[in-house]
């Protein structure tokens, strides 16, 4: 609907000079009569016309080349609104577009023939993923189902670094766990990886070597962890619907020299220097708040200088458009970052970075505190276990990426409309549920009669139905998930009030079969949203 409006605009700058290349804004009203949609273009053009913004959109109105099958009635309110009413009829018209598309409707070809980079999870293989890792996992996977909707190619991608002292000290845990459970008695050191699954795979090398296990090598202790934590998160996120394409080793940099080059670049350029030792970058230079160490004095590279290597290899790879998910730990680095690549000349508009807040899981009334090396964390497996896997999605993104989330696991347990998902699927199985007891009673959709749907929660519902394209693929202009849970949330409460206000068995049979026609519409609607978020559209609960 959004889109006729712009048409129709875009032909009355034909007539009306000033309104070209203008962003006409179009809202849903707060009040039903102030129409179905409105627009503040007369009040922003006050300044440059030097003219009553009223006066201006009594100009619009009169040069509008607007078709009264589509809009019935147009009007200025309050300063300078111009209010539109959708003509009822009109509004039935989405029903067979959406019956006849079925799974494809909402989806868009804007964005076909271009390539998008999704990275996100990118946790070190030294345990299980947590629910610390989940929410970057979910809101990451969802947004890359986004970019799909609207016709990119998507590659998800995962980074990882499986050297430095962390992957010793992986390595050097399961080494002491296997000396333990072959009698030694020798105490833990406290700053290994404490986790029971330290001792399960310690349990599995004693299986596999017997007394030998031992004299391994070190570097035999690193790699079986490491293989098999990365075997056991690849798990965890199947459970999630979620497969990666692409995992990007941090060590290839570093055996490719790519670090060494961007070092080398940032000196031809004059953009860095030693001081203490150390390699600083001029960032204060580049307009960040301060320089940097990118190189400490023991030669070892901060995180900053691999980043920035590896983000050039992702440019270099020739994405329309890249996306990063970092947790907000990062709300201070990812500017140096950018920075820094910029610096050296490399296009970072393509590079879109989602900041995300951290989770806290509440049980019982208490907060749960998470440590992957003390291992008093909640895994993500347990999580699922807990709630399920559609829960675990669903929760993780039905606030702001930019709010803190509190997982309670109380409410996610219950079947009742306190939950979000229950409340969600419930609509689209109760649907199901309709449309078995209409096929009995041998009632049928049809289109032959939409223009009695005239029943005021009816005509919400129409009114929801032809704003999902257009709400989608703002959800996807701005990279929030959220935008699609809150439509799916506010098309389920009209949905379940349409069922207690309007009968379907009972009503006149044109009426019903009219009804049956929207109940269908709203049916895949509904599972277009579900899957777009990754989650099931049950048919029975």
């Amino acid at each position: 609907m959004k889109e006729l409006l712009a048409d129709i605009f875009k032909a009355t700058a034909e007539k009306l000079p000033y309104l070209k290349e203008k962003e006409i804004v179009f809202s849903v009203p707060n009040h039903e009569d102030h129409g179905d949609f409105s627009t503040n273009i007369a009040m922003t053009l006050t300044k440059e016309l030097k003219r009553n913004p009223r006066e201006i959109a009594n100009e619009i109105i009169n040069n509008l080349d607007s078709n009264s099958s589509v809009i019935s009635k147009v009007e200025i309110a309050g300063p300078g609104f111009i209010n539109f009413f959708v003509n009822k009829t009109f509004l039935t018209n989405i029903i067979p577009s959406v019956i006849e598309a079925g799974d494809n409707f909402g989806k868009s070809d804007l964005y076909s023939g271009k390539r998008a980079n999704v990275e996100f999870v990118s946790a070190n293989p030294t345990g299980p993923l947590t629910v610390g890792h989940g929410r970057n996992a979910v809101i990451g996977d969802t947004v890359a189902n986004m970019l799909e909707w609207v016709g990119y190619e998507v590659d998800r991608e995962y980074y990882f670094n499986n050297a430095g002292r962390q992957m010793r000290v992986l390595g050097d845990s399961v080494k002491y766990r296997c000396r333990q459970l072959l009698g030694e008695e020798i105490k833990f050191p406290e700053d290994y990886y404490q986790g029971e699954y330290i001792k399960d795979i310690a349990r599995g090398m004693i299986e596999k070597f017997g007394d030998d296990v031992l004299s391994q090598d070190d570097v035999v202790f690193k790699n079986t962890a490491e293989r098999e934590i990365f075997a056991d998160i690849e798990n965890t996120l199947a459970q999630l619907k979620i497969k990666m394409k692409i995992f990007f080793n941090e060590n290839s940099l570093y055996e490719e020299k790519k670090i060494e080059r961007v070092l080398d670049l940032f000196r031809e350029k004059g953009l860095s220097y030693e001081k203490d030792g150390a390699t600083w970058l001029k960032l204060n230079e580049l307009g960040n708040d301060q320089d940097k160490v990118i190189v400490k004095s023991s030669g070892e590279p901060t995180y900053r200088l691999p980043d920035m290597a590896y983000h050039i290899t992702k440019l270099e790879r020739d994405y329309d458009l890249i996306v990063d998910l970092f947790g907000s730990d990062h709300m201070a680095t990812y500017p140096d970052v950018m920075a820094g690549i910029k610096a050296l000349g490399y296009e970072t508009d393509r590079i879109k970075v989602i900041i995300h807040q951290f989770v806290t899981i509440i049980m019982g009334g208490e907060v749960v505190k998470m440590s992957t090396r003390k291992a008093n964390f909640v895994t993500l497996d347990e999580l699922m276990e807990e709630v399920g896997a559609d829960v675990v999605r669903y929760f993780f993104i039905m606030r702001s990426v930019n709010t803190h989330l509190n997982f309670d696991l109380e409410i996610a347990k219950k079947q009742s409309d306190e939950n979000p998902v229950f409340y969600l699927q419930y609509a689209h199985a109760r649907i199901c549920s309709i449309l078995r007891m209409t096929e009995t009673e041998k009632l049928e959709s049809s289109f032959n009669h939409l223009e009695l749907l005239t029943h005021e929660t009816e005509q919400r519902l129409l009114k929801k139905l032809n704003s999902f394209k257009s709400d989608m693929l703002y959800a996807v202009e701005i990279l929030e998930p959220q935008k699609i849970s809150n439509y799916l949330e506010e098309l389920a409460a009209l949905f379940h009030r349409f069922y207690t206000e309007c009968r379907i068995i009972g009503s006149d049979k044109d009426l019903a079969e009219a009804r049956i026609a929207l109940v269908k519409a709203v049916k895949i609607v509904l599972k277009n949203g579900l899957n777009l978020l990754g989650l099931t559209a049950p048919e029975r609960m």
